[in-house]
């Protein structure tokens, strides 16, 4: 770009300027990175410098023929003006700011502008110069955003030195642990790592200062108050603007709760697997100590039967009697495990109808009652029926009464299940704490479908189980259950 001609300016003073003294000003003005202007106190730059020539994008005679508000973005003029106002009336001499500037293709950029009032002759003059500050704002607003989203994070953000001298720490790490910053800032890393976990500390410090990066590394640490936590971390070193290492960060999530899930869900998963076990046991025990043995007795009949041919007419009746029943007893099991019932007949009515088996193959008196108008779907229906069959078995088994009444009723938008028995009753809380299976299936059975369940019983007055299910929000129609 052309040099622009700079004119001797005359200010006040006892000594003429010289012609070196000028052409150092000259050289000056033009060399300058900083964009320079000279403006009357109309706001009309007289003369602009390369750099400001530059930052702007217009040539010297466009930027003399413009105003010094016309660089601002329309939003931004008034109150720009109203500054420069306050220098020309001499309320005051100089004055700094950061602001926004327009360039000639409408794109802004953030400089920093120092305006001066020279009390030059014939008449004052201005001085500007702006500095180019676009990177320093958004450094400045990166900063700004990832000091709120620390501020603002649930998350413990931990920095430390490099000899693990806590450095900072957010409000998350404050919620987490429950020290504040002024209890720790300053203080060794090992104020929240338990005893016994020292070495280990050691060894990530290591590796951190050796400039490795841990994306995932789950342990132990203590609160304020002396309670171990779980915690998940991300730790990595920090360096400066030379690319020394000065230190390291981490990101803190407490982690507790996840894991008492991740237990309690090993647990159930386990105690699940060994009801799965015992209900095989289960049905080998019946096959092979009832229907195996009664086919085997059969068997050995049909045998006699052939030693003695006179008697087939009179035994034959008794032979399919038992044939019979073995089917019956082979049927019930099948249905013990596949509910197809549920499927053909529907849910009410399948219900209805293992009562009826169950009740005439044990020899007790199942009571069973519905008000049920809405068609329940078999994803809520099998497992209310589960916890039926595992009800009525306990009752069978353990109540000690040959009378179990079962109701099912609908009622604001619920399903309601409840087994009864007046048998000798159990304890509870004894049971859950117990190896039985039968509670935890019946509570996991439930909860698969968002119901809720209560158990009462009280020892020599009974039980009663009450299942509430809600309905789900939408599904397919399907028969009408009686």
């Amino acid at each position: 770009m052309k040099q622009c001609y700079i004119p001797p300016i005359m200010v006040e003073s006892t000594a003429p300027a010289s012609k070196l003294d000028t052409q150092i000003f000259r050289d000056v003005f033009n060399a300058s990175p900083i964009g320079i202007a000279i403006e009357t106190l109309e706001g009309q730059p007289l003369f602009v410098n390369p750099a400001l020539c530059s930052m702007l994008g217009f040539s010297e005679k466009e930027m003399r023929n413009k105003h010094c508000v016309d660089f601002s973005p329309p939003e931004d003029a008034e109150k720009d003006w109203a500054l420069f106002q306050q220098l020309r009336a001499g309320s005051i001499n100089q004055y700094q700011l950061e602001k926004r500037y327009s360039r000639s293709d409408g794109s802004l950029f953030w400089g920093r502008l120092s305006l001066s009032l020279l009390n030059s002759r014939p008449s004052p003059l201005v001085i500007a110069m702006v500095e180019d500050v676009t990177a320093k704002k958004a450094a400045e607003e990166i900063q700004s955003r990832q000091a709120a989203i620390v501020e603002s994070s649930d998350d413990a953000i931990v920095s430390k030195t490099l000899e693990g001298i806590i450095l900072s720490w957010n409000p998350g790490a404050q919620q987490i642990y429950g020290y504040t910053a002024s209890e720790v800032v300053g203080k060794p890393i090992s104020i929240i790592v338990p005893s016994e976990l020292l070495d280990e500390q050691k060894n990530i410090h290591l590796r951190l200062k050796a400039g490795e990066r841990i994306e995932h590394y789950e342990t132990v640490r203590v609160t304020k108050s002396g309670k171990k936590i779980n915690v998940s971390m991300r730790l990595w070193p920090v360096k400066d603007a030379s690319g020394v290492m000065v230190g390291s960060c981490a990101i803190v999530r407490d982690i507790t709760e996840h894991k008492v899930a991740e237990r309690t869900l090993e647990e159930l998963t386990r105690k699940l697997i060994q009801a799965q076990e015992q209900e095989r046991a289960r049905i080998g025990r019946e096959l092979h100590d009832d229907i195996n043995q009664r086919l085997s007795m059969l068997a050995l009949e049909l045998e006699e039967i052939q030693s003695h041919p006179f008697e087939i007419q009179t035994r034959t009746q008794q032979i399919r009697r038992q044939i019979a029943e073995i089917s019956t007893d082979l049927q019930a099991l099948s249905h013990e495990l596949h509910a197809s019932k549920l499927e053909y007949l529907g849910v009410v009515a399948g219900m209805k109808g293992w009562c009826r088996e169950l009740g005439e193959r044990q020899k007790v008196e199942i009571g069973f009652s519905q008000k049920v108008s809405t068609p329940l779907p078999l994803e809520m229906g099998l497992p209310l029926f589960r916890v039926l069959q595992e009800a009525v078995h306990n009752a069978v088994k353990h109540s000690g009464t040959r009378q179990i009444e079962v109701q099912l009723h609908e009622d604001s938008d619920e399903i309601h299940l409840i087994v009864s028995d007046s048998g000798k009753g159990f304890d509870v809380d004894a049971a859950a704490r117990g190896q039985g299976l039968g509670l935890t299936s019946m509570r996991e059975r439930v909860s698969l479908v968002n119901g809720s369940i209560r158990i009462d019983s009280t020892l020599t007055r009974g039980t009663r189980i009450h299942v509430r299910v809600p309905f789900p929000t939408e599904h397919p129609p399907s028969r009408t259950d009686v």
